[in-house]
């Protein structure tokens, strides 16, 4: 009889690390079923998805409160499948709002829970680990820090490596053919733009990015479009950035300079090895409400790793023509700004180590199953 695992995420990034897991999963037992709430990469890997991300990321305290009806259906429709599909094991990736309330459900369904790549609470909600030491059998870490923190909680966690550093070895540029298919000038050096996922995000920071393009004209500016978001949504840029989906790994190792959105990707450029700026920008009361309630010093993974502030971080009125303009100029023209960023990229590096963070968590799971 073959074994069964539910794994639930909401956001693309947890579509991209359940991905592979799934593929690790699938590479020790072929006969795996699998069922998730993800997007496309896990339906690439082996997994039959039941509800797609692409319905799930709400974005801030002020956007959940506007979409609680749905939440709600969501939690129900979840639990349904769930108890129709009676897996042996169930598998949540980040998304701690829904996660943490699953957790309970399932537990109570007598179903072992994992929780890979756990939620944040270190930077809010800290009362949240009781959940967790409540509904959670095994916890896996992707941050050095975290281990320490769960264990003076009382709660056992695993580190297991950062799954992005096993992501970006696989990257293969060749950089004349690359600018070739996107059509970007060989004696121009590329500006890399990520201006989010998320409709709000993207509306909210291409204002002032695009304020700052033709001081830049020595330079082919870049922006990462998602495969779910409608062209016309970046139709604010000027007519010399070039539009591109899909290939954000590529965009950034042939980059000179980044300008990043607070999230992974921040941390997807680090280990790259492009410089960056990052910035974020939300509803005005659901940061005022974060602000109250985040104990953590920095917004961007890289600064929170390193415990410093490597990389600038422009946030909210700070994300404006002037800043940019003045922060982007420090990491193109090389010297000591740019000598530093990628220096604290190496150490970086270091610190997070890996052990091949998926088919770790992926032999651990299946250990648990079949024990």
């Amino acid at each position: 009889m073959s074994h069964k695992i539910f794994i639930i995420t909401g956001e693309p990034s947890g579509d991209l690390h359940g991905a592979n897991l799934v593929k690790a999963l699938m590479r020790e037992e072929g006969s795996l079923e699998i069922q998730c709430w993800g997007g496309d990469k896990m339906h690439d890997a082996g997994a039959k998805v039941m509800k797609h991300v692409d319905d799930l990321a709400f974005m801030g305290f002020v956007e959940v409160i506007a979409n609680l009806n749905t939440i709600l259906k969501n939690f129900k429709l979840c639990r349904k499948q769930i108890e129709a599909f009676k897996p042996d094991l169930a598998v949540l990736i980040d998304y701690p709002g829904f996660n943490l309330r699953m957790a309970k459900h399932i537990k109570a369904l007598g179903i072992p829970v994992a929780y890979y790549i756990s939620p944040q609470i270190w930077a809010w909600k800290e009362s949240r680990v009781e959940k967790i030491k409540r509904y959670v059998d095994h916890v896996f870490v992707i941050l050095p820090f975290e281990k320490d923190f769960y264990g003076k909680h009382g709660v056992e966690a695993e580190y297991v490596g950062h799954p992005l550093l096993d992501e970006i070895k696989h990257i293969h540029l060749d950089e004349q053919k690359f600018r070739d298919e996107i059509g970007v000038q060989n004696s121009k050096p590329i500006i890399a733009l990520l201006p989010g996922s998320r409709t709000q995000e993207i509306k909210l920071l291409l204002e002032p990015i695009s304020r700052i393009v033709k001081d830049f004209p020595d330079y082919q500016f870049v922006a990462s479009k998602v495969a779910w978001q409608p062209k016309h949504l970046y139709e604010s840029l000027p007519d010399s950035v070039c539009l591109l989906e899909g290939r954000t790994y590529e965009l950034l190792k042939s980059a000179e300079a980044a300008i990043v959105t607070s999230g992974t990707a921040t941390l997807e450029t680090a280990l790259i090895g492009t410089p960056q700026v990052v910035v974020y920008k939300a509803n005005a009361l659901s940061v005022a409400i974060a602000r109250y309630l985040i104990k953590i010093k920095f917004i961007s993974l890289v600064n929170l790793i390193l415990d410093e502030e490597v990389v600038t971080e422009l946030i909210q009125a700070d994300v404006n023509a002037k800043n940019l303009r003045s922060e982007l100029s420090s990491i193109i023209e090389g010297g000591e700004r740019r000598s530093y960023i990628l220096e604290k990229y190496a150490e970086l590096i270091q610190n997070l180590g890996s052990k091949g963070a998926s088919k770790f968590v992926a032999s651990r799971l299946l250990k648990i199953i079949r024990h």
